[in-house]
């Protein structure tokens, strides 16, 4: 059973979620919170495996409260445009994807488990245009703890997740078996201690890896 925190300050888009995810046979939620303080109190009281985080609350917004989150939830951020200012900064703090709010309820339903089984909810298109959008606004590239600890290959096959390819995609331009990019994508992430591909994203991005228009 994957156990759920919806944190919006729209009771209605609460209560429209509720229905919905509540009606799975493998979802509960198990709480609700009005802004990101109360989300981040419920999140130590509750230990949900997945938080849908509205990323504009008023008091304590999306952004903080997923930087404030204990260890455990994943987050999945709410927002209504997918280049909204402050998604790759939730990405950064520790979001595990996004999904714009008119997503259909299939899609959010798929969304909550890819989530909770342990792998990130980004879609490589709106990577690339996040990476594009934010990039050219970076301060100077971050020194990546443990990235000289990655192979050539490991390296560039951080380079292309960070471009916001899949690992079939990154498969073909480095003809290799998907099995084997999945491989090396996994010892990337147990190198520089990433929680998911999101994680390795923000890691290209801010040790310059990546830099827009490579890809």
């Amino acid at each position: 059973m994957i156990k759920l925190l919806l944190a919006d300050d729209q009771a209605l888009v609460r209560a429209g979620f509720k229905a919905l995810l509540d009606a799975q046979p493998d979802m509960s939620v198990a709480a609700e919170a009005s802004d990101g303080a109360e989300a981040v109190r419920l999140a130590r009281e509750h230990a949900p495996d997945v938080v849908l985080m509205d990323i504009r609350m008023p008091g304590m917004d999306g952004l903080t409260a997923t930087r404030q989150m204990p260890e455990g939830p994943r987050i999945i951020i709410l927002t209504t445009f997918e280049l909204d200012e402050y998604v790759f900064e939730a990405l950064r703090g520790g979001a595990s994807g996004f999904l714009v709010k008119d997503t259909e309820p299939a899609e959010l339903i798929q969304a909550v488990r890819v989530v909770a089984a342990g792998e990130a909810l980004l879609s490589p298109s709106v990577t690339r245009r996040l990476i594009a959008e934010y990039a050219s606004r970076a301060k100077e590239p971050l020194a990546a703890e443990g990235l000289d600890q990655l192979t050539d290959r490991e390296r560039e096959v951080l380079t292309l997740v960070g471009g916001g390819l899949t690992n079939d995609e990154i498969a073909a331009k480095l003809f290799m078996s998907p099995a084997t990019a999945k491989t090396h994508v996994s010892r990337a992430m147990m190198k520089l201690h990433a929680r998911d591909r999101a994680q390795l994203v923000v890691i290209a991005y801010e040790s310059g890896l990546v830099r827009p228009g490579w890809l």
